[in-house]
């Protein structure tokens, strides 16, 4: 009769002989797991970031739960122009934002009675949803999307807020943000299906 010991010496040698037989299998799947691991990482670096909308800061826009990818190679190649939607990371909580840039470096970035100046000049935001704005004005108390301000920003500063102004946590709360925490530009939408594809202006 055989010892725990030599039964235990017994599996372990029937499962070297099996991972002998198996080597050249396992060694594939380690092959395309790290292929798969780097490709990923090159792709969402430099090319795509994959995106999971979080809230409704940027409605109607761009809806909560909604799924896409936005282009790190289009901010590379063409920069950040005043009314690109954006990806931007927030260091404070360890969380990508997804907002609309409104100043550019070096502008001050007026909202007086719900119309953008920009440096003393209106501008439009054709990109709101008039009726949706007067929705939410009307359950807004004091009867404003967006509430009066003023703010000059410096060198490498960008001001970007979420569509949806009565709600949004954005430059407002945390301050403008550098370019380099701009990591992406424009949104490319996969799902909802009925909503697919390109959001930027």
């Amino acid at each position: 009769m055989l010892t725990t010991k030599e039964r235990i010496v017994d599996i372990l040698g029937v499962v070297l002989l099996w991972l002998m037989m198996v080597w050249d299998d396992i060694k594939d799947i380690l092959k395309t797991v790290v292929v798969t691991f780097v490709t990923f990482f090159i792709i969402t670096t430099f090319f795509f970031k994959p995106i999971m909308v979080n809230g409704t800061s940027m409605n109607p826009t761009i809806l909560h739960g909604s799924i896409g990818f936005s282009s790190v190679v289009h901010k590379n190649i063409a920069g950040i122009h005043r009314f690109d939607i954006v990806v931007v990371r927030l260091d404070q909580k360890n969380e990508d934002l997804i907002k609309r840039v409104i100043g550019l470096p070096g502008e001050t970035v007026t909202y007086q009675n719900d119309q953008l100046y920009i440096n003393g000049e209106a501008i439009e935001e054709s990109f709101l949803d008039e009726k949706y704005v007067k929705q939410e004005k009307e359950k807004n108390g004091n009867g404003k999307f967006t509430n009066d301000f003023s703010i000059t920003l410096g060198e490498d500063e960008y001001f970007c807020m979420g569509d949806n102004r009565i709600v949004s946590a954005d430059s407002r709360i945390y301050g403008p943000f550098k370019s380099n925490k701009i990591k992406s530009i424009g949104v490319f939408i996969i799902f909802p299906f009925n909503r697919i594809g390109i959001t930027n202006q």
